[in-house]
Formats: structure tokens, C-alpha cells, sequence
């Protein structure tokens, strides 16, 4: 591409973004007049006809304005909206409790759009816009966690389950293939649901990035020290992270203080644990990972998982291990398509964040 064109393309760029700034723009003042209009013209209906417009008409616009402006609309159309409502209450036929109940009631709840508005207002955004927003970045960084393409004697795959059903998790997976390695990371922030996705969504768009960057001796070592530079009071994490060549079936798994990977051998059709050692990311400085090698042959599986799938209140998270291999013996028995799902649905509490990743060579 030439400089001219670059540039041109550049200048085309900046037009498009300025263009829809405007345009955003003027889309909110427009609405600001509609909500500014249909507030006066619900003051109107109270004033001319109070027992047929009640003073929780003025919810109304005030509902609408907490999902459509901005953060420094919202406060002064609030105000506004109480300013309408000091206007009508003086006016009303008569002044008794029920009254006062709906003047409270209006009030709190402008109070609690101003609140929010307020804690908005940190991210720029505000109503539905800021919260398209955080989807759009939570869907851009969980693609990152679906498993790429693999060769046709090779099956694998990822599920994650939330704390209370809820989208955010602390719970996550990431992936990365080159020509003929895999590269997987499974990983548990620390923290349960939105308490922990808020982390878990920076922390994996880094992860993701290292994933395909660095060797895999490198990978823990380089998350660990991302994980040090945040400076979180809740800042750790633990992580077991798989290095799969595709062409002979040579793994090498390492381990951040994380329960241990899974591998079933085809020929006994028992499983067993492959227990790498290494301190929780974020912890210690200059930690270093051991690394327990082997070969996937046909018909071998292996299971990362986090601590959720077999972590029970006073119980040992051994005897959980135990149940979840004899559930896998049991789930996974000659079909392997769809056994993570399976598998997640069968095991832990729905209280706690679960991820599972099923890797399988056929």
C-alpha cells in the first residue's frame, strides 16, 4: 500500500468516525427534546385532568431517560423532571398521604438515576449504549476462547458455566493453534460471577494475546507477571495451560496452582491425574512452572477444568477429583462429541463459576 493511499484511507477514517459522532450527537439531542416535550406534556395531563393523570406519570420520561441519555444529559433532565413535579404538587386538589407516598416514590427513584448516571459517567456511556458496549467487549474477548479448527483425527471442546446463570464470569478459556500445535489455557480468577468478570474479561484479552505470542515454557511465566503489574486487591489467578502437537500427540502441561489435568488412556480405559506443580498467578515474583510431558495416542482424552467442577464445602477436593473422573468414565464411555457439555452439567454447584475443556484424539 503506498503512503498516498494509506493516508487517504486514514483521512477517510477520521471522516466516517467524525460523521458518526455527529450523528450520535444529534440523535441524543433529538431525544433530550422528545423526553423535555413529553415530560411538559405529562405535567400538562396532571394539571388539567389529576384524576385521570397521576403524578407517576412523571416515571415515565424518567424511566425512558435512564436507557437513552448520556451521562450529562441524564442529571440535568432529572432535575428538570423534579423541578415539573415541585410545580404540580402545590396544584393538586388535595394534599394527603397517598400524595406524599408518590412525591417519595418519584423522588428516590430520580434519586437512583442520578446515582447511576453518575457512576456512568466514568465510562463515557451511559443506558443502553455503554451496556452494548460491555457485551460487544465481552463477546470479542470469549471468542477468543473457542477452540480453532483442528485436523480431522482430533476432537475437542470448550464449556463454561457462570455463578448463578449469569453471562460474567471468573472463569474462562483461551486458545490459540498454529500450523501444528494447539496451545490452552484454562484459567480461575479469583472471585465468583460479575464480582470476578469485570477481571476476568482483562485478564483473558491479555492472556489470549500472550497465548499465541511467546513459547509455551514462557506463557505462565509472562501471565504471572501481567497478573503482578495490576496491582488488584483480589489480584490472582490460578491456570493450567496445554501444549498440544497435532501432528504426534506430544502434550506438555503446566500448571498455576490449579487442581490437576485429566488424561484417560485408551488402552485400560482408566483415567488419571497429571499433577503439575506451580504457585497461583500473581503472587510471586519470578515463579517458575514444571511441565509434565507425554503422548496423546488414538482413542486417549484429556480434561482441564477449573476448581468449581469438583470443589464441595467440607470436602476434600481429592474426593472431588474421584467423582468427577467416575463421571467422565461413566458420560464419556466411547462418545466424546458433546461430553463437555454433559460432563459440566453433571458435576459442581450452580453457586460457582465452572469451565471444562475436552480434548480427545480419535
Amino acid at each position: 500500500m503506498t503512503l498516498t493511499r494509506a493516508a487517504r484511507l486514514s483521512g477517510v477514517s477520521v471522516t466516517t468516525r467524525r460523521f458518526s459522532g455527529t450523528r450520535l450527537a444529534l440523535g441524543r439531542e433529538r431525544m433530550l427534546v422528545f423526553l423535555v416535550v413529553l415530560t411538559l406534556a405529562a405535567g400538562a395531563a396532571i394539571l388539567l385532568a389529576p384524576d385521570f393523570a397521576p403524578l407517576m406519570l412523571l416515571t415515565v420520561p424518567m424511566a425512558v431517560s435512564s436507557l437513552v441519555l448520556g451521562p450529562r444529559e441524564l442529571p440535568w433532565f432529572v432535575v428538570f423532571v423534579m423541578m415539573v413535579l415541585a410545580g404540580l404538587v402545590p396544584a393538586q386538589p388535595e394534599i394527603n398521604p397517598r400524595i406524599g407516598v408518590t412525591v417519595l416514590a418519584i423522588f428516590l427513584l430520580g434519586l437512583y438515576i442520578l446515582l447511576t448516571s453518575f457512576r456512568r459517567s466514568r465510562l463515557g456511556v451511559g443506558g443502553l449504549q455503554g451496556e452494548e458496549m460491555l457485551v460487544d467487549l465481552r463477546d470479542r474477548i470469549q471468542r477468543q476462547g473457542g477452540i480453532p479448527p483442528l485436523p480431522n483425527q482430533w476432537y475437542a471442546a470448550s464449556e463454561l458455566r457462570s455463578a448463578g446463570g449469569t453471562k460474567f464470569a471468573g472463569d474462562f478459556v483461551v486458545a490459540a493453534r498454529d500450523d501444528h500445535h494447539l496451545n490452552v489455557a484454562v484459567v480461575d480468577v479469583s472471585g465468583k460471577g460479575e464480582g470476578a468478570g469485570t477481571r476476568a474479561l482483562l485478564l483473558s484479552g491479555a492472556m489470549g494475546g500472550l497465548l499465541g505470542a511467546l513459547p509455551a515454557e514462557e506463557f505462565l511465566s509472562a501471565a504471572n507477571e501481567f497478573l503482578l503489574r495490576q496491582d488488584w486487591e483480589e489480584g490472582f489467578a490460578t491456570a493450567v495451560h496445554l501444549s498440544l502437537d497435532l501432528r504426534t500427540g506430544r502434550y506438555a502441561v503446566r500448571s498455576a496452582g490449579h487442581p490437576p489435568a485429566a488424561l484417560r488412556n485408551a488402552g485400560s480405559g482408566r483415567w488419571s491425574v497429571l499433577e503439575a506443580e506451580g504457585p497461583v498467578l500473581g503472587l510471586i515474583e519470578g515463579a517458575e512452572y514444571e511441565c509434565v510431558v507425554g503422548e496423546m495416542r488414538p482413542g486417549d482424552a484429556l480434561l482441564l477444568y477449573t476448581d468449581g467442577l469438583v470443589e464441595a464445602p467440607h470436602r476434600d477436593i481429592g474426593l472431588g477429583i474421584d467423582r468427577m473422573l467416575g463421571q467422565a468414565e461413566r458420560l464419556l464411555r466411547g462418545h466424546f462429541e458433546g461430553g463437555a457439555a454433559r460432563l459440566i452439567d453433571a458435576l459442581g454447584s450452580r453457586n460457582d463459576d465452572r469451565a471444562l475443556l475436552l480434548v480427545h484424539r480419535r
